[in-house]
């Protein structure tokens, strides 16, 4: 990859030299007198931990003269994300109120009571889709045992359309996989979708809680390519900067230099900015200070770098899930997704905010113990109560997207698809009835929001089909193995 220069670190470590370099790249065009940008330009810094890169969002520099595609003749980018979390929600409908569906007319309806967070909107927020009802319609082998269950069942329905794979399956010891990509995987790799210049990461999986009800299979992660082929989340703020902008950040003698590279391309834009005409002036600046922000919390955070690691057990995930401040966490990891986004650096992601099988406990709404234990204890109100803070946290996440700037005055979340969802209803019974489902963003113009849309034992394979059909990918049917369906969900789709 080009970049538009580069920045070097002498000693000592935390002071910063930017140093010029030619970028063919940046050419001035005749008469027009505009600079040429490709869409994949980046930052470069030479930091004393090695090199990062950051990219630039997309700028009108870098599109066409009618604003309409990239100058390299591709059209504007679409994403497609997931936000996952692990064991269902507060309701089973035997014997328990349901605090989950809303209630009203379905494009004037109102919140239930767990997902009242999603009505705390803001101006620039398009309204979230609720979806309800569905289930699962694959058909389950009697043999081996137990691929009915919610679990198993539920998650692989929820992320493939398909089933568990009978292969392999052994229920007494929670061993199961996936016989398919995940749908994240398959709209990753299509060409329609990834077009002739493909981001520099095909997909980033990213996960919050590092408890697992196993570690190991399927409880690790949710994303696949096929068979056999576990696309494994990153699980720390640390590392996915290091993904991201390739400074090794762990292990530094210096905690400030996981940051100053940051300075480093700061300046190098502050320069180009000088190049640019208005409207991308302002483009920068709002990413330059989306970079200042994450600088500040890496910042307040780096005397973590250099405290002794907290124990852990065999399985390799913290014994005491409290310590995890999931919020925080969720949030840092999505301030540097959404400048991954922003840049072009990928657009299919998968945010695994708690496992399948939740173990977690959430302290912040007063559970005693994991998730998991509180629903088979029938404890209801933690149950709920887990959801709705669930909610809020997604909420953040859909605020963060729909205020960070992209192109064509639109937001990320304006020009995104955005699936959340568990892996079953009610986790005191393992139910696959009534799926959570929940719909965000605009689709580049496809994708309706503010809509429930409700279809009593309906089939939750619509759902991808519908994403597909909002992505602009021409899939007739999607599902298998008694999935199969060829009607996407018309009501919220433009």
């Amino acid at each position: 990859m080009s970049a538009v220069s580069a920045a070097s670190l002498c000693s000592p470590p935390r002071t910063v030299r930017t140093v010029p370099f030619f970028a063919p790249e940046l050419s001035w065009i005749a008469p027009m007198n505009k600079l040429a940008l490709s869409r994949r330009t980046m930052l470069r810094g030479v930091a004393a931990t090695g090199l990062a890169t950051v990219g630039l969002p997309v700028l009108e520099a870098m599109l066409s003269r009618t604003g309409e595609a990239f100058a390299d003749g591709t059209t504007p980018p679409k994403r497609y994300g997931v936000f996952f979390w692990g064991n269902g929600y507060g309701w089973s409908g035997r014997g328990h109120a349901d605090t989950w569906t809303p209630t009203g007319s379905p494009s004037a309806w109102t919140p239930s009571e767990q997902l009242a967070p999603l009505a705390q909107n803001t101006s620039r927020v398009p309204s979230v889709s609720v979806i309800t009802g569905l289930e699962p319609k694959t058909e389950i082998p009697a043999s081996p045992g137990g691929q009915g269950d919610g679990h198993m069942r539920g998650v692989t329905n929820a992320l493939s359309a398909d089933r568990p794979r009978p292969a392999g399956f052994y229920h007494p010891d929670h061993i199961f996989a996936l016989s398919r990509p995940t749908l994240d995987q398959v709209i990753a790799r299509h060409p329609m979708f990834v077009g002739a210049m493909p981001t520099r990461f095909r997909s980033l999986e990213l996960s919050v809680s590092n408890n697992r009800f196993h570690d190991y299979g399927s409880w690790t992660c949710i994303s696949y390519n096929g068979e056999e082929s576990q696309n494994l989340p990153i699980r720390s703020v640390d590392a996915l900067f290091q993904h991201l902008f390739g400074v090794p950040v762990m292990g530094s003698r210096e905690p400030g230099d996981r940051v100053s590279v940051l300075d480093a391309v700061r300046a190098d834009a502050a320069r180009l900015r000088t190049r640019l005409g208005a409207a991308d002036r302002m483009r920068l600046d709002a990413h330059l200070e989306h970079i200042g922000e994450i600088q500040r919390n890496l910042r307040a955070s780096a005397p973590m770098c250099t405290s002794p690691m907290r124990p852990t057990r065999a399985g390799g995930f913290d014994p005491d899930p409290s310590n995890e401040p999931l919020e925080d966490k969720l949030m840092a990891m999505m301030q540097l997704l959404a400048v991954a986004l922003q840049c072009d650096l990928t657009r299919v992601f998968s945010m695994m905010f708690t496992a399948p099988g939740s173990q977690t406990i959430f302290r912040a709404v007063g559970a005693p113990s994991g998730l998991h234990q509180m629903c088979h204890e029938n404890r209801q109100d933690i149950a709920k109560s887990t959801a709705i803070y669930t909610m809020r946290c997604f909420k953040r996440v859909l605020d963060l997207f729909a205020n960070t700037m992209d192109i064509g005055g639109r937001s990320l979340l304006d020009n995104m698809v955005m699936l959340a969802t568990s892996e079953f209803s009610a986790g005191d019974q393992h139910v696959v009835e009534e799926f959570p489902v929940l719909l965000a963003g605009g689709g580049g113009g496809t994708l309706r929001g503010g809509v429930h849309y409700r279809q009593a034992g309906g089939n939750l394979a619509r759902v991808h089909l519908t994403i597909l059909r909002a992505l602009g990918l021409p899939y007739a049917s999607y599902g298998f193995n008694g999935a199969e369906t060829s009607e996407p969900i018309a009501e919220v789709l433009v």
